[in-house]
């Protein structure tokens, strides 16, 4: 059999950790795309014990920044002829009060939604190298306490906690939904999901008032095990290519809110999310 390569973001630890492994035990050849390099070295050793497969790598990346991202992508390109699953994993609860990166962008929105953007956008030529190709992305039911105001997409205007996250992962299903369509016509396919209320250290860096309410109903929450298996059966499914752009929850596909299926919002945070990077990107390349 060929060699298939899954690259994953976030895969240290949680339900990125656990698809890792079990694709690295269906003999993936697994890239792990991670930002602390001691969890993430330690993280690479637990999978390839537990999978019996010593073809697990880690691309050490900071996904709040838009111009690592491209670098680290760069690096990816150049090192692998393909790449068979890209599945956007890591993402964060936001502090109380509003952060932004060292580039300017609202730290939720750069992590949670314009890191899937760019990074799926910089590896696309290597996702048409490949056969079949699917692109998973980690979104959550938490979408529906989202919105979307195209004057407001960084929420200059009207930040809280749970608003950045929660449009955070709308948005998350408006670029998967829009991704299908403009791949309609190429050999690559793309699911969002939820992955269920997961006991993992998802809001341990968090200050917000929401962070300390997870942190307490850890008791009442599944296993990152348990929260891994759509993202699994979303990677290794066959025959779930009529289902392109859809979202699922326990491997089963759903309809998310309303302005997730509203194919001009789609559109519109698409061409935002484009016009954002450009201008970081364009940003960051000018000399000092």
């Amino acid at each position: 059999m060929p060699e298939r390569i899954a690259v994953i973001t976030g895969a240290n630890s949680g339900i990125g950790k656990i698809t890792a492994q079990e694709l690295a035990r269906q003999g993936y050849h697994v890239v792990m795309v991670c930002r602390n390099p001691e969890k993430a070295e330690c993280a690479k050793k637990e999978i390839i014990e537990e999978s019996d497969n010593q073809q697990v790598d880690v691309v050490l990346c900071d996904l709040s920044s838009m111009a690592e991202i491209t670098k680290k992508a760069e690096y990816i390109r150049n090192t692998y002829s393909k790449i068979d699953l890209l599945v956007n994993n890591a993402g964060l609860l936001p502090d109380s009060v509003r952060e932004e990166t060292s580039e300017g962008l609202e730290y939720t929105f750069a992590v949670n939604h314009l890191a899937y953007f760019l990074l799926t956008r910089e590896l696309l030529p290597l996702l048409e190298n490949a056969d079949s190709a699917r692109i998973i992305n980690v979104a959550s039911e938490a979408h529906k306490s989202g919105t979307f105001n195209p004057d407001d997409i960084q929420l200059e205007q009207s930040y809280s906690t749970m608003k950045a996250y929660g449009n955070s992962k709308l948005f998350n299903i408006m670029f998967t939904r829009q991704l299908a369509k403009n791949l309609k016509d190429q050999s690559i396919t793309t699911y969002s999901l939820h992955p269920g209320v997961v006991n993992t250290n998802f809001a341990s860096e968090s200050d917000s008032f929401f962070a300390k309410l997870f942190n307490i109903g850890r008791f009442f929450m599944i296993s990152p095990e348990k929260g891994a298996e759509t993202t699994i059966y979303l990677c290794t499914e066959p025959g779930i290519e009529s289902l392109n752009g859809e979202y699922f929850i326990k491997s089963k596909s759903k309809k998310p809110s309303a302005i997730a299926r509203d194919d001009n919002a789609c559109k519109k945070l698409w061409e935002l999310s484009e016009n954002i990077l450009d201008q970081v990107l364009e940003t960051e390349s000018m000399p000092v």
